[in-house]
């Protein structure tokens, strides 16, 4: 009898060892899914849900922006004699991102429309750097350099 209680007992110490063992590696694992979710960058540019497949209409997520970019997001793609609507929003002061709500006439890709307004700032923001740069080298400007 006491062989039977023995192997009972080595069976219940297994028993807990490998219940301890995968609570641990449960523990682990979950540990290192928030490492990688933490060390991968979430996407710049989200779409949310609720857009039809044609993307005609569609509010775009874009992470890691305020005010600044939107509203020139939102000038730029209004400059577009194809886009219908276009709006965006800060949802909270707390909140790193903005949504963007573009629609467009005749079922166009409001996609289309957002990575060409881009494209577009993109150049305007490198027209206006070069011209500051270009009156820096060839203006006669005073500078002025303030002592601490």
């Amino acid at each position: 009898m006491p062989r039977q209680r023995d192997s009972l007992v080595e069976l219940i110490v297994l028993t807990l060892l490998v219940k301890q063992s995968l609570q641990d590696s449960i523990v682990l694992y979950t540990f290192f899914l928030i490492q990688l979710s933490m060390s991968e960058p979430s996407p710049k540019i989200r779409i949310m849900p609720g857009a039809p497949s044609d993307l005609s209409a569609a509010t775009y997520q874009i992470h890691n922006e305020t005010h600044t970019l939107g509203n020139a997001l939102r000038w730029m793609l209004m400059k577009n004699p194809k886009v219908e609507f276009c709006g965006y929003s800060a949802p909270h002061p707390s909140e790193n991102h903005i949504q963007i709500r573009i629609q467009m006439y005749d079922n166009l890709s409001s996609l289309t429309a957002l990575l060409c307004a881009l494209d577009d700032l993109d150049a305007l923001f490198e027209s206006i750097e070069d011209a500051y740069k270009a009156s820096l080298e060839h203006d006669d400007i005073e500078v002025w350099d303030e002592k601490r």
